[in-house]
């Protein structure tokens, strides 16, 4: 009893401790987004918005979010499709068959995202491909995918075959079965792969560093630089608008999650 006692207290202690850790850059990188100096300092002297303002109005900074919003769009877009295929079909594989070639499409997770990174460079530039936003949205759907499979699979494996099977019994080829009876079961699990491939291609800075060129600088290459070159308020603004931007996909996935449960209750 006194072992079993000992052991909630150490999980709860860690799980407050992990938290705590999590939180706490965000602590501090939110009010120093407010300082009106012209560097950045915690606890903030003065208080002033002009470091969002900066964010908002300077051409090298709304460049580099609007490019970050562009490749985390088209990535997602062709994440999502991808990767829903690839579940659809690794689904009528057998349990063994498809945990093997699920373990190959999470590679691109396993594998430090540098090496792929030193991989893709080389094979971009020699076709001429990098340093344009087409080669980052190739680096970025590459990294993503495995998260749209996971979801997707995670959806259909909940789901009741018989039903997709009823349907082709009845008559409906194999796109108007997927169409009215599979993706109405499945699409919580498909948006919530598609809004996970956003987010990690929104945030992704290895893969862009490597592939992106000076016309197609993204948010994080630009929070890279400025930090490495120039720390001044501006990187602390542009932080917490990201914060608050993943804050908010995160809550959608909760969100997407609760309906995927729902979708798939008899």
């Amino acid at each position: 009893m006194r072992s079993s006692r000992a052991a909630n207290f150490a999980v709860t202690a860690s799980v407050v401790f992990a938290a705590v850790m999590m939180i706490l850059p965000n602590a501090v990188i939110i009010p120093a987004s407010f300082n009106g100096e012209n560097y950045i300092t915690f606890p903030p002297r003065s208080l002033s918005t002009r470091w969002y303002a900066t964010f908002l109005t300077d051409p090298v900074w709304r460049s580099a979010t609007w490019n970050s919003f562009v490749v985390a769009f088209f990535t997602a877009l062709a994440a999502t499709v991808l990767g829903t295929l690839a579940a659809l079909g690794l689904i009528r594989f057998p349990p063994r068959t498809r945990s093997l070639m699920v373990s190959m499409f999470l590679l691109p997770v396993i594998v430090p995202t540098i090496i792929s990174a030193v991989a893709l460079y080389g094979l971009l530039a020699q076709f001429g491909g990098r340093g344009g936003l087409l080669g980052v949205i190739i680096g970025h759907t590459i990294i993503t995918l495995p998260f749209v499979v996971v979801n997707v699979i995670a959806a259909l494996q909940q789901m009741d075959m018989r039903l997709e099977h009823a349907a082709r019994s009845l008559g409906a080829s194999p796109l108007r079965s997927f169409i009215h009876v599979t993706l109405p079961m499945i699409w919580p699990g498909i948006a919530a792969g598609a809004v996970f491939a956003f987010l990690v291609s929104f945030s992704e800075i290895v893969m862009s560093l490597f592939l992106t060129g000076s016309g197609s600088v993204t948010l994080p290459v630009q929070m890279w630089s400025g930090i490495r070159f120039e720390i001044n308020p501006t990187v602390a603004a542009a932080s917490s608008v990201f914060v608050v931007l993943s804050c908010a996909v995160v809550m959608l996935m909760g969100l997407l999650r609760r309906k995927q449960g729902k979708a798939v209750k008899p």
